[in-house]
């Protein structure tokens, strides 16, 4: 029985960043960048209003009070996407909308709040002169050519992930496709004579297959692509036909069959087609957890055989298949997000295993509190969709009292109402 660390070592070291590939940008959310982005363009191209005002000389509206307003001619209008063809001179202004480039030879912007113009229309007068109520700094409201990009710069390194902003940039770049570090397809079996598919009627003494939902949720989550390959019986043929069917992904995961009943067949099978790493780990829920190295036709595949208990199987997907996804994704911070918080639960840890215990956060006072979401049988499945954390107790330690300050992967930051 091998430490968590231990097995995380040695999957981790049998997976490699997968190859890249060009995608559409908005196929591309939550992937690793695998090229530099350079803009050929500045970004704004051109100086433009921040505000619907009017484009102004700076000269013209100096000393602009309430009381003694300027008046200025109105000589034309601009909007977001066109370019005036007039020329703002002394004593002049050209009406502009946000976003539009700044006429030649205006160096201000006016917001409308500024002037007259409302008091102009409530009294039916013509707007082809303002007044300008007021003196602004020179410049104000132009956002300037190349401001945010400009032309030749790096934009976007490589290893980014990208984010809805960063696919905004690459919108505002022209970019309609991007280099990406490609999603890992990940091959899902469940094994059983006991499993139902779910939609299927249930006769007495099955239950119906939710690992292999759970797990190709996890996987999606976490940005690889699941394939669910149904449901193998007890029977090595059976299950050597289903896992020969995952052998074109990139990671095959199985539940059940891994731990040391007369027909948990999956590690025997697994070590006629491949190399067993390990099949215990020192933590509790999780403990018997097969990794091996699958091998067809030359291609190698890694397998992790996840036990057949639904809370097992879950957290065992968050602390392996988890990281070995987001490494295969190409990025670089692997761990769950941990905190520090106050135990609410008193928690005993009878067998030396590192315990991962489903909890509930909340935060209060500036601080973390976490408390268990009840029972913490490895079959209750309902004890994860209460939690938002693992409170993880660590092997050495015998006993959590309450008021005791943990450790605690956040498995979401869904607090409780």
């Amino acid at each position: 029985m091998i430490l968590v660390e231990q097995a995380l070592e040695k999957i981790l070291s049998n997976v490699s960043v997968l190859e890249p590939e060009r995608k559409p940008i908005l196929e591309t959310l939550g992937q690793v960048l695998a090229e530099d982005v350079r803009s050929d363009i500045n970004i704004p191209p051109l100086d433009n209003s921040a505000m619907d005002g009017y484009a102004v000389q700076w000269e013209s509206i100096r000393g602009a009070t309430t009381s003694q307003p300027k008046a200025l001619k109105v000589i034309g209008e601009v909007a977001a996407g066109y370019i005036s063809d007039r020329e703002v001179t002394p004593g002049t202004a050209i009406r502009i909308m946000t976003g539009a480039p700044v006429p030649a030879g205006a160096d201000t912007v006016i917001q409308f709040e500024d002037t007259d113009e409302e008091i102009r229309k409530a009294a039916a007068k013509s707007l082809d002169e303002i007044g300008i109520l007021r003196e602004v700094a020179k410049g104000s409201n132009i956002r300037r050519g190349g401001e945010d990009i400009t032309r030749g710069s790096l934009v976007l390194a490589r290893g980014v992930v990208l984010r809805p902003q960063e696919i905004g940039i690459l919108a505002s770049l022209g970019r309609a496709n991007v280099l990406v570090i490609r999603r890992p397809a990940v091959a899902v079996l469940a094994t059983g004579d006991e499993l139902v598919d779910v939609g299927e009627p249930l006769p007495p003494g099955k239950i119906y297959n939710s690992n292999a939902y759970t797990i190709a949720s996890q996987v999606r989550r976490y940005g690889g692509i699941p394939h669910i390959l149904g449901i193998a019986t007890d029977e090595s043929q059976d299950l050597v036909e289903k896992i020969t069917l995952g052998m074109d992904s990139d990671l095959l995961i199985t539940s059940g069959g891994v731990s040391m009943g007369d027909y948990d067949i999956v590690k025997d099978v697994l070590a006629e087609l491949g190399a067993i790493s390990f099949w215990t780990v020192r933590m509790k829920p999780g403990k018997p957890l097969a990794f091996g190295v699958l091998t067809r036709n030359g291609r190698r595949v890694p397998h992790l055989g996840f036990p057949g208990n639904p809370v097992s199987s879950m957290i065992a997907f968050e602390q392996f298949a988890r990281p070995a996804i987001l490494k295969m994704l190409g990025k670089n911070n692997l761990a769950k997000p941990t905190i520090s918080a106050i135990s609410e639960s008193r928690i005993e840890n009878r067998d030396g295993r590192r315990v991962f215990a489903r909890a509930i956060v909340r935060k209060g006072d500036g601080q973390y509190f976490a408390r268990l979401t009840g029972p913490q049988g490895s079959g209750i499945l309902t004890s994860m969709s209460r939690a938002n954390a693992l409170l993880v107790v660590p092997e050495n330690v015998a006993t959590v009292e309450v008021g005791d300050e943990v450790s605690v992967q956040m498995l979401d930051w869904r607090e409780e109402d």
